[in-house]
C-alpha cells in the first residue's frame, strides 16, 4: 500500500520530548497527555507543532481522543519494524559505521513522515498511532524485542527523538506503564522531560522513584547519554472533596504509614539532581490533577469541553501544570519566581523591539527585577539575588535618578543581598547614601529613615563596630518608642535587632534580657507559634547556648521545632533548620539524637515558661559555645530576617 508522507519544514529552534508514564494504570495518563497537547498546540497562535506518539502498544487508545483518523495508517509498531529490517541490511554487508551514523542512515532511509498524521485541523496538532490494528497486530507486537532493537543500534532512540525535535516544538510520548522494555525506551532513552503522573499510593510512589533513580543513573553513567532529563510529578485522581485526606497522602502521616508524595519528591530530586534543598511545595500547590466525573467515562477532551476555563475547570489544573512544563522551569522554582521570570522575559522582548513598547517595559522591567531579587534573597539564593537587585538599581538610576523613590528602594534591597552575602564594606556605603537621602527628603523621624538608619546599623554590628551600630540602633529605638509605645511591633523589632548588637559585643546577660522582653510581648501579641515568636525563641536559644545553658536552649529549640512540625510539615527549609539546631544541642548535651524525645506541645501562657525549669537545672558538662554549621549561618539569617522585618511593612516598589 501506498503511503502518503507528511512534509514539514523544520523548526528555527529545537523542539523537545516529553514523556507520559505511570508506574500503574488508571491514573488518566492518555487523557491528560491528549489535553496537554491540545493546549500546547493552541500556543502562539497555533503554529507551533506538535506531535503525539501512542507507545503503549500493548493499550493503545490515544487515538480515540481524535476523530476522523485513517485506521490503516501505520504507526509506532511498523515504524520500528521497517527500522529493523534496514538494520538487518546494513549488518548483512559486514561494513563497520559509526553508531550514531547507523542510526541517521536506517531512520532516513525508514522515514517518519509517512507515520504521522494530522489530527486537528485548527492547529499543527499531529499523531504518530501505536500502529495498524489488523489481525497480524498482535504477532507482530509480540515479535518485536525492544532489547535487540537497542543492542543493534543503541543510538538509534535517542537520533529518533532528535530527528523529530527538528521538526516539532513538542514531541509528547504516551509510555507503557510498569516495568518493560519499551517503557525504559520511553522514559531513559527518548525524552528531555519526564512526566510522572499517579494516584496517591505507596505501589505507585515506589515504582516512580525506582524508575526515576535508574533513568538518571542511566544518563549520568553513560557518555552518549549524558542529557538533561528533567522530572515533573503529576498527582492524578485528586479528591477534592476530603481536604483532610488529601493532605494526608500529600504530606505523609506517619500514625497511618502514609509516607506522603511531596517528601518523598523531594527527597529524590535532592539524591538524583545532587541538591541541598529542594521545597515542592509552591508546585504541589497548583499541580494537582482532580477527579471530573464529566471525562471519566469516554474520551472527552477536557480543554475542548470547558467553556472559559473557571479556575474549577480541568482546563486551568492543565495550563496550571504548563506554567512549570512548557518553558522548561523546575518544579522546585516557586509559582511566584517562575511568574517573574515570565514578565520579565515579555518586558525584555519589548526592549529589544525598541520604540514606545521599549519605554513603557522600562519601569516594569526595574519593578519585577527587584520584586525577583528578594524573592531569592528570601531563598538564600544569593548570587542570583544580586544579579537582578543590581539590574534593578542600574536601570532606576538611569531614568528615575539617585533619588528616586524606587532607585532607593532598589539599593535598600542590594544593601541587604550584600550585607548577607558578607560584602560589608559595599552594603556600608549604600546604606550610607540611603540613609543620606531618607534625611534630607524625609526628615530624620520618617517610617524609611528609620528603616534606612536600623539597616546600616545591622551593617556596621556585623563589620565589628558594635559601638556606632548600638548608637543608631537606640536611636530609631527611642523614636519608636516614643511614636508607637513599648510593644508595638515595629519597636519589638528594633528591640531584637538592639538584642542582636549587644550579642556581637559579648554581652550576653543585656542580651538576654532584651530578647526575653521581646518573646513575651511577640508571644501575647502575635500567639506562640508566630513567625517572629518563633524567631524570637530561636535567637534566645542561640544566646542560651553561649551562656552553656544548654537545656533551656533545647527546650526552646523543642518547641520551635514542634510548631514548625505542625505549620510547615517535616521537610519545610525552616523545619530542617530547626531540627539541625536542636541536633546540635543534644550533641552537647550528649544526648543520641536517635533517643532525644521531643518535649511535649507546650500550653504555658508566658514566654518563659517555654524553657520553665530547665533554667534552673545543673548543667550536663561545661562544653564551648557553638561553633557547628548550623549555629554559624544563623545569627546572620537572624539579622537578616528581623532587617527584611523592617522592610516588608511598606509596600513593594
Amino acid at each position: 500500500m501506498e503511503l502518503t508522507s507528511l512534509s514539514l519544514p523544520p523548526l528555527s529552534a529545537g523542539g523537545e520530548v516529553i514523556t507520559f508514564y505511570s508506574y500503574k494504570g488508571g491514573t488518566g495518563r492518555t487523557m491528560a497527555l491528549a489535553n496537554i497537547a491540545v493546549l500546547l498546540a493552541r500556543q502562539q497562535n497555533a503554529t507551533a507543532p506538535v506531535l503525539m506518539i501512542d507507545w503503549d502498544l500493548e493499550a493503545p487508545g490515544l487515538h480515540h481522543y481524535f476523530v476522523h483518523q485513517q485506521e490503516n495508517k501505520p504507526g509506532v509498531l511498523e515504524f520500528f519494524e521497517a527500522c529493523r529490517e534496514q538494520l538487518l541490511r546494513r549488518r548483512s554487508t559486514g561494513l563497520a559505521i559509526d553508531d550514531d551514523e547507523l542510526a541517521h542512515e536506517v531512520l532516513a532511509a525508514v522515514g517518519w513522515e509517512q507515520y504521522v498524521t494530522r489530527v486537528d485541523e485548527s492547529s499543527q496538532l499531529y499523531m504518530m498511532r501505536a500502529g495498524r490494528f489488523d489481525d497480524s497486530y498482535p504477532d507482530r507486537l509480540a515479535s518485536m524485542q525492544w532489547e535487540e532493537l537497542f543492542y543493534a543500534c543503541p543510538a538509534l532512540f535517542r537520533c529518533f527523538a532528535e530527528r523529530l525535535s527538528r521538526h516539532f516544538r513538542y514531541v509528547l510520548v504516551d509510555s507503557r506503564t510498569g516495568r518493560t522494555d519499551s517503557a525504559g525506551v520511553c522514559t531513559t532513552l527518548l525524552p528531555r522531560k519526564l512526566v510522572l503522573m499517579f494516584t496517591p499510593n505507596r505501589q505507585s510512589l515506589e515504582g516512580l522513584q525506582a524508575l526515576v533513580t535508574r533513568a538518571t543513573t542511566y544518563r549520568r553513567s553513560h557518555e552518549d547519554e549524558q542529557r538533561p532529563l528533567l522530572i515533573y510529578p503529576l498527582p492524578s485522581r485528586v479528591d477534592t472533596g476530603d481536604a483532610a485526606e488529601r493532605a494526608q497522602w500529600r504530606r505523609g502521616d506517619a500514625t497511618q504509614h502514609i509516607p506522603g508524595y511531596q517528601p518523598g519528591f523531594e527527597e529524590l530530586i535532592r539524591e538524583c539532581y545532587g541538591l541541598q534543598q529542594v521545597s515542592l511545595e509552591s508546585y504541589f500547590d497548583e499541580v494537582q490533577l482532580q477527579q471530573n466525573r464529566s471525562v471519566a467515562y469516554g474520551e472527552q477532551l477536557a480543554v475542548r469541553l470547558d467553556q472559559g476555563g473557571d479556575r474549577f475547570s480541568m482546563t486551568r489544573t492543565f495550563e496550571a501544570f504548563l506554567a512549570w512544563l512548557a518553558p522548561g522551569y523546575f518544579p522546585w522554582q516557586s509559582g511566584g519566581e517562575i511568574a517573574l521570570l515570565g514578565s520579565i522575559g515579555a518586558s525584555r522582548c519589548a526592549l529589544e523591539e525598541g520604540g514606545s513598547a521599549a519605554r513603557a517595559a522600562l519601569q516594569p522591567l526595574a519593578h519585577d527585577l527587584n520584586l525577583l531579587g528578594e524573592l531569592y534573597r528570601r531563598e538564600g539564593k544569593l548570587r542570583q539575588a544580586l544579579a537582578a537587585l543590581e539590574e534593578s538599581l542600574s536601570l532606576r538610576q538611569r531614568s528615575l535618578g539617585e533619588d528616586h523613590a524606587d532607585t532607593l528602594a532598589s539599593k535598600t534591597n542590594l544593601a541587604g543581598a550584600l550585607r548577607q552575602q558578607g560584602r560589608l564594606d559595599e552594603a556600608q556605603f549604600l546604606d550610607e547614601c540611603i540613609l543620606e537621602a531618607r534625611e534630607r527628603m524625609l526628615g530624620t523621624e520618617h517610617f524609611d529613615t528609620l528603616t534606612a538608619r536600623a539597616n546600616l546599623a545591622a551593617t556596621l554590628g556585623l563589620q565589628g563596630r558594635v559601638a556606632e551600630a548600638l548608637v543608631l540602633q537606640d536611636n530609631v529605638l527611642d523614636t519608636y518608642t516614643r511614636l508607637f509605645g513599648p510593644d508595638h511591633l515595629q519597636t519589638l523589632g528594633a528591640k531584637a535587632a538592639r538584642a542582636e548588637l549587644l550579642l556581637q559585643r559579648g554581652d550576653l546577660q543585656h542580651a538576654r534580657a532584651v530578647q526575653e522582653q521581646v518573646l513575651a510581648a511577640r508571644r501575647r501579641l502575635l500567639g506562640a507559634e508566630h513567625a517572629d515568636t518563633l524567631r524570637s525563641k530561636t535567637s534566645l536559644a542561640y544566646t542560651l547556648l553561649q551562656m552553656q545553658e544548654l537545656d533551656a536552649a533545647r527546650s526552646l529549640l523543642d518547641a520551635v521545632l514542634q510548631a514548625h512540625l505542625r505549620r510547615l510539615g517535616p521537610e519545610h527549609a525552616e523545619t530542617r533548620r530547626a531540627r539541625e539546631q536542636l541536633i546540635d544541642v543534644q550533641l552537647q548535651l550528649g544526648v543520641p539524637t536517635d533517643e532525644a524525645p521531643l518535649v511535649p506541645e507546650l500550653h504555658q501562657d508566658a514566654a518563659m515558661d517555654d524553657y520553665g525549669d530547665a533554667l534552673v537545672r545543673p548543667l550536663r558538662r561545661p562544653v564551648q559555645a557553638a561553633a557547628s554549621s548550623a549555629w554559624s549561618r544563623a545569627a546572620d539569617e537572624l539579622l537578616a530576617l528581623d532587617g527584611h522585618l523592617y522592610g516588608s511593612r511598606t509596600p513593594p516598589r
